[in-house]
């Protein structure tokens, strides 16, 4: 099936993890002194508010698995994420770029995002780049983030709006950006990359924010707006992943991707996996990743495929180039306990598989586990066994 123009709406998103996590508490002299700068996630308390904080070490979602960190901040009501706006590694290295889709799904989850940057750096010394224009151990400004986070300390609206007031912002952080980047180059000797690009992108997420406002208005002004937007074909899938359209409650137009979408026995699957090709099952860190997408799937009320209302389910798929059998979360648990018998499973692997199918029941989405040279056999018939 060619899925053109998918379609759908969230309900209000809810999502409850069951991974355990341990976050340590700190205070604000301790993020003033840098203590916290290599804390994935850390409790901090501001004024009398405690916050769950996360850390990106670069504004790119696919390098460093920033996605776990904001998992495990999840529990918490004061969710707050803090992003560089950019992070250049030097001319001979990679330049990234905050885009407006991570913050859209930062609100979305209700999650306070402040675009951060980076006031120290080190040439980098690692054997063969020593030549190399390329910086390293890059530390955000603290001070910044301390002042944000007092804002939000007496901040009462939704992540949403703070989020749009931080993009309205955005040319002040990227002319502090420029401003530490060169004070980095001249301290290093470090050529880094051109100026233009950074003036570049803060025009296209200007461009973006006042896409997603314009529509937004339009469609809280006008429900007929809603209907010509589900008969246009706005997204295209390419081979068997698919883009959704979808709508919040205040009318936001949101577009994400799933890694794959599929029909099965007249219900709409959107997928998300994850891959292992040593080990029998992916890492925390890649489960936690495919979480955070399936908190947004999972909450779709509607989803229409051009213009047709279909009934929907999400899954996790984990695949493995060694596991032995294949399991999903409609199991028994003695189904479930030959199969980890079956891949010698450890202690704490089953207390983890346990965790994740109680997850999965909970927030209403499916989990399978499969061998990746049977899934294109196997997985129609396990995604029929979630239905």
């Amino acid at each position: 099936m060619n899925f053109v123009n998918i379609f759908a709406e969230l309900q209000e998103v809810t999502y409850e993890p069951r991974i355990p996590v341990e976050l340590e508490s700190y205070t604000a002299g301790d993020l003033l002194a840098g203590n916290l700068k290599s804390k994935g996630a850390f409790l901090l308390d501001c004024n009398g508010n405690k916050f769950a904080v996360s850390q990106w070490l670069s504004p790119k979602r696919t390098r460093t698995f920033p996605y776990a960190r904001v998992y495990d901040t999840l529990r918490m009501k004061n969710r707050v994420t803090l992003i560089p706006f950019c992070k250049d590694e030097g001319a001979d290295g990679d330049r990234d770029f905050l885009q407006w889709d991570t913050v859209s799904l930062m609100s979305v989850l209700n999650v306070y995002v402040i675009p951060c940057y980076y006031v120290e750096a080190e040439k980098t010394t690692r054997p063969g780049q020593t030549r190399k224009n390329k910086i390293t151990k890059q530390v955000m400004d603290y001070q910044h983030v301390h002042k944000k986070i007092c804002e939000l300390s007496n901040y009462h609206s939704s992540a949403l709006h703070w989020n749009l007031l931080q993009m309205d912002q955005l040319s002040e952080i990227a002319r502090l950006t420029l401003d530490s980047y060169r004070n980095i180059a001249r301290r290093t000797g470090v050529r880094l990359h051109g100026e233009g690009g950074i003036k570049k992108r803060i025009q296209i997420i200007a461009d973006d924010v006042a896409k997603f406002k314009q529509l937004s208005r339009a469609l809280a002004e006008n429900a007929q707006n809603r209907e010509r937007l589900t008969d246009q074909p706005k997204e295209k899938t390419v081979a068997r992943k698919a883009t959704v359209t979808m709508k919040n409650l205040i009318g936001g137009l949101y577009n994400w991707t799933a890694d794959e979408c599929t029909v099965v026995s007249g219900h709409v699957f959107l997928i998300e996996k994850k891959h292992s090709r040593n080990k029998w099952l992916p890492s925390r860190i890649d489960i936690k990743d495919a979480f955070i997408k399936s908190a947004l799937f999972c909450n779709i009320k509607t989803l229409m495929i051009n213009g047709k209302r279909m009934p929907h389910r999400t899954a996790v798929g984990l695949t493995s180039d060694v596991v032995r059998g294949s399991l999903h979360s409609a199991m028994s648990d003695a189904e479930i306990n030959q199969f980890l018998a079956d891949n010698n499973a450890g202690a704490a692997d089953r207390t983890f598989i346990s965790e994740i199918v109680a997850e999965a029941d909970k927030n209403g989405f499916g989990l399978f586990i499969v061998n990746a040279s049977d899934a294109n056999a196997d997985q129609y018939g396990l995604l029929k066994k979630l239905l």
